[in-house]
């Protein structure tokens, strides 16, 4: 009987010992937090990077250290340099993302964060899966914001890479291996190659399409989506069977080029 009321008050000491310690590590999460926001403002991401991991582990629940380091990570990361730690600067900005979206699945900045990431690590040495894991994470952005115009301006950018890529590819092929049939950049494709090319590729042109058009019903003048539905209009052209299609597309593409100069005429 004695000794309940001993153990009772141990027990609650180590109770307000714990709960002080959390309290104080959560105070210097924060610290380090700040700490590191102020260096990477300054430019200094090496730095910037090692009070964001120590602002995690005093921290875990601790959103925004996960954020301002995986930034910082991506900050870091040189599309195309194939350096080790350039390539894991990058993999360690989309783990970071990808922890923040295990927390809160609709935030926003990981979503774009990664898909940021994944569309500069598909550019060089280029690889289309990344292009399309990059893609699907714009049209996570579209399925919580679906008003935003830019995540469907990327997957239009993203459609017209992978089409153009493979154009350029088949017509190299034809080059090669026909040194004297030349086959010019805006002349049509034979007919198997142009039928191999639609099978493979007009889905993907005519979803880019139908995402940038969503893009600039979204924002008035969207000079940059404007752009790039021209050149997918190019791709559509280079895809259709009859002169009279290809050369309407080709019309298309043009009336837009002559907008995107106006508005930037404008501007």
């Amino acid at each position: 009987m004695n000794r309940n009321p001993r153990s009772l008050m141990l027990i609650l000491g180590v109770a307000v010992l714990a709960v002080a310690s959390a309290g104080c590590n959560k105070l210097k999460a924060r610290d380090e937090l700040n700490k590191g926001v102020v260096a990477y403002k300054g430019g200094q991401f090496d730095s910037a990077i090692e009070h964001f991991k120590q602002a995690k582990e005093f921290d875990p629940e601790l959103l925004n250290a996960r954020l301002y380091l995986a930034t910082a990570y991506a900050s870091q990361y040189i599309p195309g340099a194939p350096s080790e730690d350039n390539v894991r600067n990058g993999q360690k900005a989309i783990e970071e993302f990808q922890e923040v979206l295990k927390t809160d699945p609709a935030n926003l900045s990981a979503i774009d964060g990664i898909g940021s990431i994944l569309f500069q690590m598909g550019g060089a040495p280029y690889d289309p899966k990344r292009f399309e894991e990059s893609k699907e994470y714009h049209k996570k952005h579209i399925q919580v914001q679906p008003a935003d115009p830019e995540p469907y301006y990327w997957v239009g950018v993203i459609d017209w890479t992978l089409a153009f890529r493979a154009n350029g590819e088949m017509r190299l092929d034809y080059r090669n291996n026909n040194p004297s049939r030349p086959l010019k950049d805006d002349q049509p494709l034979p007919t198997k190659m142009r039928e191999e090319l639609a099978t493979k590729y007009e889905p993907i042109v005519d979803e880019g399409i139908d995402y940038l058009k969503k893009a600039m019903s979204r924002r008035a003048e969207y000079a940059d989506a404007m752009a790039y539905l021209n050149l997918l209009y190019r791709q559509k052209a280079d895809m259709v069977a009859s002169q009279a299609e290809r050369d309407q597309y080709l019309d298309m593409a043009d009336e837009l080029v002559d907008q995107v100069k106006a508005i930037k005429q404008q501007k």
